[in-house]
C-alpha cells in the first residue's frame, strides 16, 4: 500500500492510499482459498472412495466365500441332491463307448443296475438306463437307481432319477427338445413303472418305454405300484411313445424275488 499526496484546486493537501497493490493481495489469497478447498475436497473423495471400494469388496469376497463353504443344516433345507453310488458311477463309466444293438443287450444293464443296487444295499431292486439312438448307433446316455430309502426321498424311483440325470445332461427338461429323424432316446426299465413313474415317462420326452418285470411281478413282493391301468398304457403310446413289455422278464422278476426275502418294502400294499 502507497501513501499519495495530493493537492487540490484550493490548495489543500489530501492522503490518498493507493489500494492497487492490496487489492492484487487481497485477489490472490481469494483465488487461492478456492483451489485448497477443491484440492482438499478431491484427496477427501480419494480417500473415501478407497475405503468404499476395499470395503465392499472385502465383505463380497467373504460374503462369497460363506455361500460357497457354509453348509449348515438350514442351508441343506434349501437344497435337494441326487446322488449315485461309487459303484453306479464307474459301472456307467464302463459302458459309455459300447454300441448296444437289441432290446436284450440295453435290458441287461437296467436289470444289472437293479441287480447291484441290491447287493451293495444303496437302494431298492430297480434299475434304469437311457440310450441314445443316434443313426446306426446306440449309447448308453444316463443310468438311474432306486434311492428313495438313502436318500429319504420317495420321488427317488429308479426311471425318475434316469430322467432327471438324462435331462440335466441336455440342460433341457424334456428330451423332445433334441429328438429329431437321427436322434431319439429310448428308456428300459428293470420293472414296469409304477403310477408315478409312468407320467414321469409320459412328460419325459423319452421316444420308447421297454420293460422287464411286470407291475403284478413288484407287487408280488408287497410294493404298491399305484393306479397303473391298461388304458395308461395306451394313453402313453398315443401320445408318441412306443411301448415294450416282458423283454427279459424272467431276469427282471429274479431281482424283485431276490430282494423281497430281505429288503424293506417302503410303500407296502
Amino acid at each position: 500500500t502507497k501513501l499519495t499526496t495530493v493537492s487540490t484546486s484550493n490548495g489543500r493537501s489530501h492522503s490518498l492510499i493507493d489500494s492497487r497493490s492490496e487489492s492484487k493481495t487481497i485477489m490472490a489469497t481469494m483465488t487461492m482459498k478456492p483451489v485448497a478447498a477443491i484440492g482438499s475436497l478431491a484427496i477427501v473423495a480419494s480417500v473415501h472412495a478407497a475405503c468404499y471400494y476395499y470395503y465392499y469388496h472385502l465383505n463380497k469376497s467373504k460374503s462369497e466365500e460363506k455361500t460357497k463353504s457354509n453348509d449348515t443344516d438350514e442351508d441343506n433345507n434349501a437344497k435337494i441332491g441326487i446322488t449315485l453310488p461309487t459303484w453306479a458311477i464307474e459301472y456307467e463309466k464302463s459302458l459309455k463307448d459300447i454300441n448296444f444293438t437289441t432290446d436284450e443287450e440295453r435290458m441287461k444293464v437296467a436289470i444289472e443296475l437293479s441287480a447291484r443296487n441290491v447287493q451293495n444295499n444303496t437302494g431298492g431292486p430297480f434299475g434304469c438306463a437311457i440310450f441314445e439312438s443316434k443313426g446306426t448307433e446306440c449309447k448308453l446316455f444316463s443310468i438311474g437307481i432306486n434311492r428313495v430309502v438313502p436318500l429319504n426321498n420317495s420321488t427317488l424311483h429308479g426311471e425318475m432319477v434316469a430322467i432327471q440325470f438324462a435331462q440335466q445332461k441336455l440342460q433341457s427338461f424334456s428330451m423332445m427338445c433334441c429328438k429329431s429323424a437321427d436322434t431319439k432316446y429310448l428308456m428300459y426299465s428293470s420293472c414296469e413303472p409304477c403310477a408315478m413313474c409312468l407320467g414321469g415317462t409320459l412328460w419325459s420326452g423319452v421316444s420308447e418305454l421297454v420293460c422287464a418285470a411286470t407291475k403284478a411281478d413288484a407287487e408280488a413282493i408287497g410294493f404298491n405300484e399305484g393306479p397303473v391301468f391298461e388304458a395308461s398304457y395306451q394313453q402313453l403310446m398315443a401320445s408318441g411313445v412306443v411301448v415294450k413289455r416282458n423283454v427279459l422278464r424272467k431276469e427282471g422278476a429274479a431281482v424283485l424275488e431276490a430282494y423281497g426275502r430281505s429288503g424293506v418294502i417302503y410303500n407296502s400294499s
